[in-house]
């Protein structure tokens, strides 16, 4: 019975290091710059899709595709952000929603066409198939790398916004942006490379995720609430507090489905009533 929970916790901390990843850059845009930006699974599902084309039509290797699929959502969403998101910054929430939204029904239009419906399959290099041994435990190669690539991206997103110039800018350009603005920050543009790399993050998690999670045009919709549990619970704008979410609702959710198949996909909605009852703001979540 220990190896079975000590196998479902594992489990359930994978997956709650995917929905870290795709969730991070929600929380960011969210949190920081106060902006509703529900078509962010649709950046995730991008870089899904450009892992797929790259590995099935280029030949590149599964890892090589990661930097990739980083590199190319945060170039897109470079492009989306100058030239559609940052004129509804001063909007309300009703029109930052309806216009994601759009955005996401239209990504999923496009892919669908182009695409095709269908789950998009991803080979894994031999290195991260099977099963290891940690601790006496049988573990899967590949969700213990997902462990560790989310607790080094959580490690390395922390140490660059409280310990870089960069960083600074951040807080500065979110705390008081006219202040910034008179000593010479360009609020605009932090805003633009902190959107970059938040959905580069996503596109990353995107590719990372198409052997757990899969790969179909519904993925922005299908993921989404789970997105949405995960950033409120964590708090707003709290990187420590969305890897914490994370993980808990990764647990709460394997745990429900192999415990109790019949309940398990309610599992975490309960959960995140029972945390925000008892933390309105989030686990790590600061008052407005």
């Amino acid at each position: 019975m220990t190896a079975v929970l000590l196998g479902v916790l594992f489990d359930g901390i994978a997956y709650g290091m995917l929905l870290f990843l795709i969730s991070l850059g929600l929380s960011v845009t969210m949190g920081l710059m106060g902006f509703v930006n529900l078509a962010h699974g649709a950046f995730a599902m991008f870089g899904g899709y450009v892992a797929v084309v790259l590995m099935q039509r280029a030949g590149w290797p599964f890892l090589a595709t990661l930097p990739a699929a980083f590199v190319l959502v945060g170039l897109a969403s470079v492009v989306l952000e100058r030239v559609l998101y940052r004129r509804l910054y001063r909007r309300g929430p009703l029109d930052q929603v309806l216009f994601t939204i759009g955005l996401t029904f239209m990504a999923i239009a496009g892919i669908t066409w182009y695409f095709g419906p269908t789950q998009q399959p991803v080979a894994l290099p031999r290195f991260l198939q099977g099963q290891m041994s940690l601790f006496g435990l049988q573990v899967g190669v590949y969700r213990l790398f997902l462990i560790v690539f989310g607790l080094a991206t959580a490690a390395a997103v922390v140490l660059g916004i409280e310990r870089t110039r960069f960083g600074a800018r951040i807080r500065a350009a979110v705390d008081n942006p006219v202040m910034a603005t008179g000593v010479g920050i360009s609020v605009g543009g932090v805003f633009a490379v902190t959107f970059a790399l938040g959905s580069g993050l996503a596109g990353v998690g995107g590719a990372l995720g198409i052997q757990l999670l899969g790969l179909d045009p519904a993925f922005p919709l299908k993921y989404l609430v789970f997105f949405l549990v995960v950033v409120a619970v964590g708090g707003l704008g709290s990187v420590t507090g969305t890897l914490l979410a994370a993980c808990l609702i990764g647990i709460f959710d394997v745990a429900g489905k192999y415990f109790m198949p019949e309940v398990g996909a309610f599992i975490i909605y309960a959960v995140m009533v029972a945390l925000l009852m008892w933390r309105p703001h989030g686990l790590l979540g600061k008052r407005a």
